[in-house]
């Protein structure tokens, strides 16, 4: 009887045991795929920032240097997507992340608001929300847009 008991009891603690390393495994796993998810999701550019920047700073520079604005219907979204990774900027002379960065913000901000309010928006985020809009403002874009 005594043997039938410790048997018993050796067999649950051992289902026990094993519950328990399961249930171990599953939330370490979850969490896992909860931040592998979480850090897979790229950052979706806010189209609304991009257009403020763009016509604010862009359109604004283009302006004055050329006298001609280049709006996001310029181009189709594949254009707009081969030429932000090109990264090439008045036909080749300098990078367009240039023109992004938080230097060149930096360099402008005392003349232009635009440039002073997102002064400390992390270049890359910029970029994305700049990419964002002239995507959606493109020839073929959902909401094709002048730069006024």
């Amino acid at each position: 009887m005594a043997i039938d008991y410790i048997l018993i009891f050796n067999n649950n603690y051992e289902e026990s045991l094993n519950m328990k390393t399961k249930l171990s495994i599953s939330i370490v796993l979850a969490i896992l795929g909860t931040t592998a998810y979480t850090t897979a999701q790229a950052y979706d550019g806010d189209w609304k920032v991009g257009r403020i920047y763009y016509r604010q700073v862009c359109t604004s520079c283009h302006v004055a240097k050329t006298e001609k604005a280049i709006a996001p219907t310029s181009r189709t979204k594949a254009e707009w997507t081969a030429y932000l990774q090109a990264d090439k900027h008045a036909k080749g002379k300098d990078s367009v992340k240039q023109y992004i960065s938080q230097q060149y913000r930096a360099s402008i901000k005392a003349t232009n608001k635009a440039a002073e309010k997102f002064a400390d928006v992390p270049d890359q985020q910029l970029m994305e929300d700049i990419k964002a809009f002239v995507i959606k403002g493109a020839k073929d874009g959902d909401s094709p847009a002048s730069c006024s």
